[in-house]
């Protein structure tokens, strides 16, 4: 039972990321070449929005299989036994599954998302070209560079997302107003919500990440150290760089919980 429920997950989690990822593909774009050094209309503007999907197709199903599969086996290990098996402590569990979770999908993650916003940013290459002159320049370890800053980006979001969307007023008024648990829509608008906000708040932790992924090799943003990129970031933009890209990242996090948790219960209900 429990390996057919983690090939299920395994399974859906994976489409639903990938719903997710090629759907909400544009504003991704748009985001990359807001928070790019050399700014939206030199990074392509409107232009070529789809540059850099072979890169998100491909990383998308293995990148969100082993998020769920992480996330899903901690959460049964961590509540089966122990302190943290209480009722109470349920929103804690959670977290850190989706927070290891996190740590282990961004294995898969970040060379993907390196090879992808270099081509966002660079109409002149297409992804095979970027991936080639990666691999080139800085080999297999150049993949991995901003690794840290996404692994905090990630463990930032799911964190605060899921304390809010736990523990927010209007999630407790709204069950408490109808005298029972939250229905799968009502508790996905909530979560939605919550993760508008989180995304929000870790939007300069994104824009630090999108610098050092996209910096040229040898540079001193390449070489991610995260608070002096986001000094730099603010000597030269102020607070609007900081927050450069948070309209399309807010948009595409609130709608992707969305049709993530729809593709993922769909997928899971038919395996299951």
């Amino acid at each position: 039972v429990f390996a057919r429920e983690t090939n299920a997950n395994l399974q859906a989690g994976g489409c639903a990321g990938m719903c997710v990822d090629l759907t909400l593909f544009p504003l991704d774009t748009i985001k990359t070449r807001l928070q790019s050094q050399q700014g939206f209309t030199k990074a392509g503007g409107f232009r070529g929005i789809y540059a850099g999907v072979p890169s998100a197709a491909i990383g998308s199903f293995p990148n969100a299989a082993a998020f769920f599969v992480t996330y899903e086996s901690t959460k049964s290990m961590l509540g089966a036994h122990g302190a943290l098996s209480a009722p109470h402590m349920a929103p804690v569990t959670h977290m850190l599954g989706a927070s290891l979770g996190e740590v282990v999908a961004c294995l898969i993650r970040v060379p993907t998302e390196v090879v992808k916003q270099r081509t966002q940013a660079s109409l002149s290459s297409n992804t095979y070209q970027v991936l080639l002159a990666a691999l080139r320049e800085e080999g297999v370890r150049g993949l991995y560079r901003g690794y840290k800053s996404t692994v905090l980006r990630e463990v930032g979001l799911v964190s605060h997302t899921h304390l809010t969307s736990t523990l927010t007023p209007p999630k407790t008024q709204w069950s408490w107003r109808q005298g029972h648990t939250l229905y799968s829509w009502q508790a996905a608008v909530c979560g939605a919500f919550a993760g508008g906000i989180a995304a929000f708040l870790t939007t300069p932790l994104d824009v630090a990440k999108t610098r050092i992924m996209l910096a040229k090799a040898g540079t001193c943003t390449a070489r991610g150290n995260i608070p002096l990129v986001l000094l730099d970031v603010w000597k030269t933009r102020g607070l609007m760089g900081l927050f450069s890209g948070s309209i399309p990242r807010v948009t595409s996090i609130s709608l992707g919980g969305f049709i993530f948790l729809g593709a993922y219960e769909k997928v899971r209900r038919t395996l299951l």
